[in-house]
């Protein structure tokens, strides 16, 4: 049987490739990896039962690493001329349709007609997304809005799965075709875009949300918390530097809970001070003094402080260092919105860090490649993250749940925006995998302090009672919250 990978009359038919492509690879080990693998928590392994996610449909050549099964990086991608890799990973997903086939027949299952029905429509939307990207990407407007208007009735915002994540990418492409110049122009003009924007108040609504029902930001804000009460261990003036204050989540949520661990552990009470980083003083201070009546209530001796600074002005002289007390330096989801196309502010922010000295640097990140060269690599690899994220909020909540809606629509529709629409300064969600991460900390003078706490994690896991489906798994000192194989976040810890 002869596959179409685009759909009739797509950008691609209407296009000759000057290329010669009879010399490319189409797969690299393609017969080995193709099926992905879970593990359970008794580290057995088990093969997936065939799911109708967006992510099962775009996963392409495929390795496990560890016991997550991860996307290809792009970073071969550079060999490539444009077009030529737009044809390898249209080749790639050619041969995914083709797996999922087999996989049908293999697991065989009594709704198989209606799942083949469901999975047809699901690749069908994916081919689209896909047809489209590359319309935008090669700057072919006309085409482009065609597909943008048969992309817009079919990805429904209270649809499937499939639907939903579409809905996301296509509000993407959409403001990225409006910055679209033509052919020959020169530089980056960015017009003025019809755009709502969403206010203050949803926004902090939808991370809320986001906190309380996924699992995501709360497994950072253990993992921290752990790692930081094993440096604290038998000193007597401690200081957390946070920087962001976790996206200016109210009630300090995390410092909350590290306050509790440091009152129940046996011994004097340290004295505690937390410095928070971030633009938003009012926000940051509010936390703060919650904070403090709340510390004051339980006996602890607590000082909070503010530093008005986004990350790429930090300067050394922010932070007050007092001499005997232990500093730790806390990042839940932040230093990913300095990693910039010349490193620089990355960099200036580490050596930062690194000059205050801190005994221990807790690092946690979305653990994918959004950050790659090329706007298709970085398009294929956010859908199949943010496939994965609505397939567990599928498992988790009602369709038609506004909750469900706020969190889609209004926090991850935006980081996809950001990650699609984007160039530039303007491009900040450019999240990276942990394997990037260890290289950039490692040339900054970091070293790894490996987490040793997998049992406990998998316990905390089990006591939030998170959905099935949700794994943990240590990968080379660094705890990976995953979503059916696929990771989601990424924690680390690090010393001078």
């Amino acid at each position: 049987m002869a596959y179409s990978f685009l759909p009739e009359g797509s950008y691609a038919s209407r296009r000759k490739f000057s290329t010669q492509y009879s010399s490319l690879p189409i797969l690299e080990n393609a017969t080995a990896n193709w099926f992905p693998i879970s593990s359970e928590e008794n580290g057995d392994f088990k093969r997936l039962k065939r799911t109708t996610s967006v992510g099962e449909l775009v996963e392409s050549n495929a390795s496990s690493n560890g016991s997550f099964v991860r996307v290809n990086s792009t970073s071969s991608l550079n060999r490539l001329q444009f077009r030529d890799h737009i044809w390898t990973y249209s080749q790639r997903y050619l041969a995914a349709e083709a797996v999922e086939e087999a996989a049908a027949a293999i697991i065989g299952t009594e709704d198989g007609e209606k799942e083949e029905r469901g999975n047809e429509d699901g690749m069908k939307l994916v081919q689209q997304l896909i047809s489209c990207a590359e319309a935008v990407a090669c700057r072919d407007k006309s085409h482009a809005s065609f597909l943008l208007s048969e992309l817009r009735a079919n990805a429904l915002v209270f649809g499937s799965s499939f639907q939903r994540v579409a809905s996301c990418f296509v509000q993407g492409l959409a403001d990225r075709l409006a910055l679209v110049q033509p052919l020959g122009t020169v530089g980056y003009v960015a017009p003025k875009l019809n755009i709502v924007e969403i206010g203050s108040e949803r926004k902090d609504e939808a991370l809320r949300l986001v906190y309380e029902i996924c699992p995501h930001i709360q497994f950072g804000h253990f993992v921290s918390n752990s790692s930081i009460m094993e440096a604290f261990e038998g000193e007597s003036s401690v200081h957390v530097v946070d920087l962001g204050m976790t996206l200016g989540l109210p009630h300090g949520y995390q410092w909350r809970s590290l306050i509790q661990s440091l009152v129940k552990r046996e011994g004097p009470l340290p004295r505690l001070r937390i410095t928070g980083v971030g633009p938003c003083v009012e926000k940051l201070q509010a936390v703060g003094n919650e904070l403090e009546t709340y510390a004051q209530s339980q006996g602890l001796n607590f000082e909070f402080s503010v530093v008005e600074s986004n990350l790429d002005n930090l300067k050394p002289e922010d932070i007050k260092v007092v001499p005997g007390e232990v500093l730790v330096v806390n990042s839940i989801l932040q230093l990913h919105c300095v990693v910039k196309e010349s490193r620089g502010a990355l960099n200036s922010v580490l050596q930062i860090i690194h000059e205050l000295s801190p005994k221990v640097l807790v690092l946690v990140e979305q653990d994918s490649s959004h950050n790659g060269p090329f706007f298709l690599g970085r398009f294929m690899e956010a859908l199949y993250y943010y496939s994965a994220i609505f397939d567990s909020l599928d498992a988790m909540l009602p369709k038609y749940d506004t909750k469900r809606a706020k969190m889609e629509q209004l926090y991850f529709a935006e980081e996809i925006k950001n990650i699609v629409s984007c160039e530039g300064p303007a491009r900040i969600e450019r999240h990276e995998r942990v394997d990037q991460w260890r290289r950039r900390m490692s040339r900054a003078g970091f070293q790894p302090a490996p987490l040793k706490m997998l049992t406990q994690v998998k316990q905390w896991l089990n006591n939030i009672n998170a959905t099935e489906g949700y794994t943990i798994v240590e990968e080379k000192g660094c705890l990976v919250l995953g979503w059916k194989s696929k990771p989601i976040v990424a924690a680390s810890c690090w010393k001078c």
